[in-house]
């Protein structure tokens, strides 16, 4: 989920000005400063977050879990419902199919590429990114709808297209002011939005045990606006029943 958020800051935050930060290692070492420090995050095992999620108009309560080793559980009420939209045990990504209602498992190639991102969910990419293989250019400043930031790419793990390594690219907006993203851009690889411009936007980070997190997000495609997650709440290191992750075995359909 590689869940989460959007622009123009929420909330005033004692966050370390970088207006002379010369490289790219600088900036997101001072982010990481910013959102409560490496060695708080190093304690985190795992992240609840509640919230809603907008999409065509209608509203979905969502709870989320992301663990420190990438496995991940997404439960949205649909209807009064419960239904996973994402899932991942740690090798296999699963989710329930809309309309036969039945948990079905990613392609070996789509939970090899889930895995990889998954690791970026808490806080994000940028934790211990070299440590990751990740490297990081300051490609200079930039305008981003009006907010002067510092434009990073994040050359990640490669994805995988058809048994194919594929470079994997992010940009990410830094607020010059705040030193923290603002917003994210990637291209599509794959799927019916092949070659799309995907973006996410974040905003109003807030407080939460000392760590500092963006409590809005919103997700466009090719600039039009296709999923606003607003979270109401997040926990951290919480009790987590490992049996959440695991696709229920009597479904063992896969997904072409």
């Amino acid at each position: 989920m590689n869940a989460l958020k959007i622009i123009i800051l929420g909330v005033t935050l004692c966050f370390t000005s970088t207006s002379n930060a010369q490289n790219a290692e600088e900036i997101i070492e001072t982010y990481i400063e910013n959102i409560g420090g490496q060695d708080a995050w190093g304690k985190i095992n795992s992240m609840t977050v509640t919230g809603i999620g907008r999409q065509q108009g209608v509203d979905y309560p969502f709870v989320a879990t992301f663990m420190k080793d990438g496995r991940t559980h997404i439960d949205v009420n649909i209807q009064g419902a419960s239904f996973i939209i994402e899932a991942f045990d740690g090798e296999t990504s699963w989710t329930m199919n809309f309309q036969t209602q039945q948990p079905e498992a990613s392609d070996t190639e789509s939970s090899i590429n889930y895995k990889n991102d998954a690791k970026d969910n808490v806080p994000s990419a940028f934790y211990n990114y070299k440590a990751k293989g990740y490297t990081a250019e300051l490609v200079g400043t930039e305008a981003f709808e009006g907010t002067e930031c510092y434009k990073i790419k994040l050359i990640k793990t490669p994805v995988l297209v058809d048994g194919k390594e594929e470079e994997n690219i992010d940009i990410y907006y830094f607020d010059t002011e705040n030193n923290v993203p603002i917003a994210m851009e990637s291209i599509i690889k794959s799927g019916q939005a092949k070659g799309a411009t995907a973006q996410s936007l974040f905003s109003d980070y807030q407080e939460v045990d000392g760590l500092y997190i963006a409590f809005s997000q919103i997700d466009k495609f090719n600039g039009q606006v296709g999923l606003t997650m607003t979270y109401k709440g997040i926990s951290f290191n919480t009790e987590v029943d490992d049996a959440i992750f695991k696709m229920p075995a009597d479904s063992p359909v896969k997904k072409n």
